[in-house]
């Protein structure tokens, strides 16, 4: 899909591409639609591309959307201070470590974008087949 800009695709190729069902690839696309990240278009030449330019788009964004919060605990929620689900929050010695992985994880995802992924599968691509 963002390798041919412009082009759309369709589900049976992305899903190929991707290994995996074209049902699980439809339910993905499902929120990722909704958020903008993606736009479908229906009927026999229909298919999918990226909602706004692949550099626009973040790993961080796509993930978050697709699967969720990012979490790795529940106390290193973004309202740092107000989510006290764990009985030893307040004495907790290891929360600042889980507050600290949760902003290493964001800032990560945030700084690569579908263009870098798409940069980066050619690269493996032309290295696999050298022309």
């Amino acid at each position: 899909m963002a390798l041919f800009p412009g082009e759309m695709s369709n589900a049976r190729a992305i899903a190929k591409a991707a290994g995996i069902s074209e049902g699980y690839l439809e339910q993905l696309f499902i929120p990722l639609k909704k958020a903008g990240i993606v736009r479908a278009f229906r009927g026999p030449r229909g298919g999918y591309i990226p909602g706004r330019a692949p550099a626009r788009i973040t790993a961080g964004e796509i993930l978050r959307t697709a699967e969720g919060s990012l979490l790795p605990a529940e106390c290193a929620a973004a309202d740092f201070g107000k989510t006290k689900t764990c009985a030893a929050y307040a004495d907790c010695g290891v929360r600042h470590i889980w507050e600290e992985l949760y902003r290493e994880i964001n800032n990560c995802i945030d700084s690569i974008t579908l263009a870098d992924l798409v940069e980066s599968y050619r690269a493996m691509d032309e290295a696999d087949n050298p022309p």
